[in-house]
């Protein structure tokens, strides 16, 4: 229709491709063929990724700095492209898969053995809370408020900060929480403690 045209040549003008009738309805359904790639792709990307996962070992999902949750999200965003998107082949969605694993591996293989790689690539656990006082300066460095210290002692079953020996901020932004009743809390925390409790005036 003129509705149409119009769309059409004012696209053309700005530099975007026609709309054609085929892309207004293409929101419910186009074709069964585009159906048939969704699921054959869609499956033979899984299991390539599966697949892969097996062979670079746990420690390919596992959250244990910064850049594990990178490629954890990466992973995901490349299944759902390779799925979705025609240009995309599978064989390119597989190499990506292959490649970040292999990065994840390498990287996870040099931190283990160098401790320089290490601090490049891995944050430091911080201790927010210390035989029961908060660390005020420590939880300003870490932008993390009062509350949200006591709400992760809460999911513990800790009433009172008083009853915990230390809650620390681990690298992979999330809390662990020890109570002092633990025979091994002095030994459980390591040295974090560079803000001592006195000099927060908690």
């Amino acid at each position: 229709g003129i509705i149409s045209e119009m769309c059409n040549t004012m696209s053309l003008l700005i530099g975007m491709h026609p709309i054609h009738n085929k892309e207004r309805h293409s929101m419910f359904f186009d074709s069964w063929r585009d159906l048939l790639h969704v699921l054959v792709v869609g499956t033979l990307a899984y299991a390539a990724l599966v697949l892969l996962l097996r062979m670079f070992g746990k420690r390919t999902l596992a959250k244990m700095n910064a850049f594990d949750f990178i490629v954890t999200v990466a992973f995901g965003s490349i299944l759902a492209s390779t799925i979705l998107t025609e240009s995309i082949s599978l064989t390119e969605g597989v190499a990506a898969f292959a490649l970040l694993a292999f990065l994840q591996y390498l990287l996870a293989w040099l931190s283990v053995r160098y401790k320089s790689v290490q601090r490049i690539i891995k944050a430091e656990p911080t201790l927010l809370l210390y035989q029961g006082q908060l660390l005020h300066q420590a939880m300003l460095d870490q932008r993390v408020a009062a509350e949200e210290v006591r709400s992760a002692a809460r999911e513990q079953g800790f009433a009172q900060l008083e009853k915990i020996e230390a809650v620390i901020l681990e690298t992979n932004g999330e809390f662990s929480v020890i109570s002092r009743s633990t025979e091994l809390a002095s030994s459980i925390v390591p040295d974090l403690t560079e803000y001592p409790p006195e000099e927060n005036g908690h």
